[in-house]
């Protein structure tokens, strides 16, 4: 199938707005819901309609909004596949029976059994590593440990952070909580909100006020300054891994993963298309490979991240908060950044 041009497989992966009378049993279409929001034209779904001619439709919205849309819809739901960019997203559909189990060797062979649901109903793709970034110029990396040592009075008007309306803020809180409890993690986050954080509702803008000198310190996903450094190797933000062993667990991380909706229609084509994305070729750093097109980790183990994000060093994940335990703290976290007076919008 590989004769099918780029052109021919853009045009089949126009992102469409998926309805229940659309979603027709069809052997050459598959139908996914994606919180991923990189537009249709993703390089790795191309590489797989090129590979298979199976069409690629894409419906997008944030991860509760698709969750949502996939609790009202049940079994009259268009999607074959929910790809979500939270982990705990992911865990509640499994729970409430949104997902199905998925029999593939391939996928037990490639994704590691802590990246992907213990009873296959979902599988992680990439990981995206929430870490700390620094202006070299102002801070010196041996002042910086841990998220919670942001609290520290230290970081007073230095520190930019996202709200707490953003799943990305929900989802680390959720690990501290994990990990602390309740009441150390509020005491925490209530040290941070002491520091008058400014509150930016972009990664990429996070980053862009650290290099210009507007905070020293921010939270942000690590593939936003793969992207930066892949246009400017020099970009004047350096990454600092938190939570190391010699201060903690790990770093926290989550996932974009994926799982065959209960309701799919076209099984089979779901499941080709969340192979081929935990395939070799799939899990490559090169723009075709799903973790590649956005400087992410593989979950593959085996697999060398993108050349970019490779200069990041090496560093230990947070492999003691299991991925499908995410979903159950969410709220709780919620909660918590509402007590601690954490802002839920931009300052």
């Amino acid at each position: 199938m590989r004769a099918l041009s780029i052109f021919t497989a853009a045009i089949l992966l126009i992102a469409v707005s998926l309805t229940p009378s659309a979603a027709q049993d069809d052997p050459g279409v598959v139908n996914v819901y994606s919180a991923r929001h990189y537009g249709a034209l993703e390089a790795p779904f191309v590489a797989f309609t090129e590979m298979t001619g199976i069409e690629v439709r894409v419906s997008q919205g944030s991860p509760r909004a698709l969750l949502e849309r996939l609790r009202a819809e049940g079994e009259q739901t268009p999607a074959d596949v929910f790809l979500a960019i939270d982990a705990g997203v992911l865990s509640l559909a499994a729970e409430e029976g949104l997902l199905q189990p998925v029999e593939s060797e391939l996928l037990t062979e490639n994704i590691d059994e802590s990246q992907r649901d213990p009873d296959n109903l979902w599988f992680g793709l990439s990981q995206r590593v929430r870490t700390i970034m620094y202006n070299p110029e102002f801070v010196d990396p041996a002042e910086l440990s841990t998220y919670a040592a942001l609290a520290d009075e230290q970081w007073q008007g230095r520190l930019c952070m996202r709200p707490a309306t953003h799943i990305y803020t929900v989802s680390l809180v959720s690990s501290l909580i994990y990990h602390l409890g309740y009441d150390e993690t509020r005491d925490i986050v209530s040290g941070w909100v002491a520091n008058a954080p400014r509150y930016i509702n972009s990664d990429t803008r996070m980053i862009e006020t650290v290099a210009a000198g507007g905070c020293d310190v921010a939270l942000a996903n690590h593939y936003y300054l793969g992207r930066l450094r892949n246009e400017d190797p020099e970009y004047p933000v350096e990454i600092f891994w938190a939570n190391q062993p010699d201060s903690g667990s790990g770093t926290f991380y989550n996932i974009n993963g994926a799982g065959v909706t209960t309701a799919a229609r076209n099984v089979e084509n779901a499941v080709a298309f969340i192979e081929f994305l935990a395939s070799d070729e799939g899990q490559s750093g090169a723009p075709e490979g799903f973790p590649g097109s956005n400087y992410e980790y593989p979950t593959n183990f085996a697999i060398a991240p993108n050349d970019v994000i490779a200069t990041f060093g090496e560093f230990q994940l947070d492999l003691d908060y299991p991925l499908w335990e995410y979903g159950s703290l969410q709220a709780t976290a919620v909660q918590l950044l509402e007590e601690a007076g954490y802002g839920f919008s931009e300052n």
